[in-house]
């Protein structure tokens, strides 16, 4: 009994249950959708390693779930941040907003694991279609554009990612997902990986619509799709060099667009792409302790990344704004979300005693560890970077700074309840990081309160904000657009409908017109083929078409008009018997 009940998928609960969400009462679904993560979460705590479900699809067997460690830790930390979503939408999420989180936690659950290459494509299209609707139900000019510029992009990637499996599958003959060597397959299927993890130039889609979504929605958004994509890079491509230097870029990048962005949401949305590299890096190098590293700091940047959309969601659902120019002196309205959000701040900026400093210096560590000097000094600096704009830069032009010019009206206690627990739980996890290290895919051997990695830190840290003090006027928010690549597809994006919508639409609609038209002519011709021609052939008179009266109206076709009598027809299909006949007889006398 218990190993066909560790045999159920977690993304299961959270499919069939929010397929079956519209049809509870109203006051019924947000209770449900807080269901659906706890019942996951205890199939996940009896589930062991090895554990297989595997069903026969044509001429393959699909493993559509296999557990691992690696998967384990992922969903561990999918199933919570699920949860505490739930709690912080409690009474702000309609029933459209939660079947479409649930499927999107789900289809994730699904992602990460995926024993084959088709069910993992399955899941992961459904992860985007379920994800794009969390972003749509705003219901803003602004929200539907991106979400379609969204959908866009990922089903592109989903389509180079079907091509490399249909390669891979074509080249090995198998749908078994593991590491993948090199080759035109495995590149492709890399390339669609990739940009579900923001991989730059690939990463525009995410700050250009993160931000769009509702105000639960970024908190969902945050946590799954990028992270989801790690998982599977860390499956496949585990210590492939590409990866280390564009986790690296990826590291400082993020960080530069997050301090020159004044919307906070999209700040934050920035900072994924910045967070999510040292993720990436770690991938690449591929040892046991940065695999670990990236897992960790997968897992902890869940949960604060998670928080600060909570802070950010709040803002926007009290003030009505976003943009740190609209915004400042709002401490005094929000204290306690303003104490909360400084929870996921210090934890993301690698404090001590929080999530952050026992997660993201262990990809740091595992970097020193394979002697790899460039981008051990590249991924601190990206880390001066975190703490200058998500610690000190957002929470001053937000909270303090100037008078407020809005009166924020009230947080639900639903969303306070929900940053409690995020805070709680990074709290929980700096000061006894056993708790996360020992869900790690392999035996974590790291010391993160060493005296040489506290002093660091603490040097590090206090630099930071001794420049933000000195240099607060110069990194103030601008009302200005950022331009990101996202405008090489959203410049020309006009010219681009016109020649691949609008021209074939209209080269469609003239083919169409075209055979209409032959399908008339044939139809009238075939009625009474020689009537039709003597009517063709009838002379007209002067400049008049075939005109009634010598009139310019052309005249009405009679298919009766000029029929052949049948009498002479049965008379020529004689005929042509008895030509037929002479023609054989005259053949058997001259054979």
């Amino acid at each position: 009994m218990m190993n066909a009940v560790s045999s159920i998928p977690p993304a299961l609960v959270f499919i069939v249950g929010g397929l079956l969400l519209p049809i509870l009462p109203n006051r019924a679904q947000p209770v449900a959708f807080l269901f659906f993560p706890v019942l996951a979460l205890a199939l996940l705590l009896q589930s062991e390693p090895g554990t297989r479900l595997t069903v026969p699809f044509l001429d393959y067997q699909l493993v559509v779930s296999q557990v691992d460690r690696l998967g384990l830790a992922f969903g561990y930390v999918f199933t919570i941040v699920a949860f505490l979503g739930g709690i912080y939408g409690f009474s702000l999420m309609g029933v459209g907003e939660l079947v479409a989180a649930s499927l999107y936690a789900g289809s994730a659950l699904g992602v990460v694991f995926a024993g084959d290459l088709f069910t993992l494509f399955i899941f992961w299209e459904t992860m985007a279609i379920s994800s794009v609707c969390l972003i749509w139900a705003r219901r803003s000019e602004e929200s539907n554009r991106a979400g379609m510029r969204y959908l866009v992009v990922h089903l592109f990637g989903g389509s180079v990612l079907l091509a490399g499996i249909l390669w891979h599958l074509r080249e090995t003959g198998s749908l078994f997902f593991s590491a993948l060597e090199g080759g035109p397959a495995a590149y492709l299927i890399l390339f669609g990986f990739a940009l579900n993890a923001a991989v730059p130039p690939l990463h525009a889609w995410l700050s250009d619509s993160y931000p769009e979504a509702t105000v639960t929605g970024g908190v969902f958004l945050s946590a799954f799709t990028t992270k989801a994509a790690v998982c599977v890079l860390a499956r496949a491509f585990s210590g492939w060099e590409l990866l280390v230097w564009a986790g690296v870029a990826m590291a400082i990048y993020g960080v530069v667009f997050a301090v020159l962005e004044n919307d906070i949401r999209r700040l934050l949305a920035y900072h994924i792409i910045s967070q999510v590299g040292y993720m990436v890096a770690g991938v690449g190098i591929g040892t046991e302790t940065a695999i670990d590293g990236a897992t960790a700091h997968a897992f902890a940047h869940i949960l604060y990344k998670g928080l600060l959309f909570m802070g950010a969601g709040a803002v926007l659902h009290a003030a009505g704004r976003s943009k740190l120019t609209e915004l400042g002196g709002l401490a005094r309205y929000m204290p306690f979300t303003v104490f909360l959000y400084m929870v996921g701040a210090f934890s993301i900026s690698g404090f001590p005693l929080f999530s952050g400093f026992v997660s993201k210096s262990m990809v740091v560590y595992a970097a020193e560890l394979d002697h790899r000097g460039w981008v051990v000094l590249l991924l601190h600096l990206a880390s001066i970077g975190t703490f200058l704009h998500t610690g000190l830069k957002l929470p001053y032009f937000t909270w303090f700074g100037r008078q407020p010019s809005v009166r924020p009206r009230r947080v639900p206690v639903s969303m306070h309840a929900g940053m409690v627990l995020a805070a709680v739980v990074n709290v929980g996890i700096g000061v006894y990081p056993k708790i996360l290290y020992d869900l790690l895919p392999y035996a974590a051997n790291y010391q993160p309160y060493a005296s040489t990695h506290l002093t660091e830190t603490v040097q590090l840290l206090w630099l930071t904000a001794l420049g933000f003090w000195l240099l607060v006027d110069k990194l103030s928010g601008e009302p200005t657009i950022t331009l990101d690549a996202d405008w090489l597809y959203r410049r020309p994006a006009r010219l681009i409908y016109r020649i691949a919508v609008s021209e074939v639409s209209l080269l469609f609609a003239l083919a169409e017109a075209l055979a209409l038209n032959l399908a008339r002519l044939v139809t009238r011709a075939s009625v009474n083929p020689a009537g039709y021609i003597m009517m063709l052939l009838r002379p007209v008179e002067g400049r008049a078409p075939r005109g009634v009266g010598g009139t310019l109206e052309p005249e009405t076709y009679d298919p009766d008009r000029s029929r052949v009598a049948i009498g002479l027809m049965v008379i020529v299909v004689l005929l042509c018997f008895v030509v037929l006949g002479v023609v054989n007889f005259v053949g058997s006398l001259f054979p």
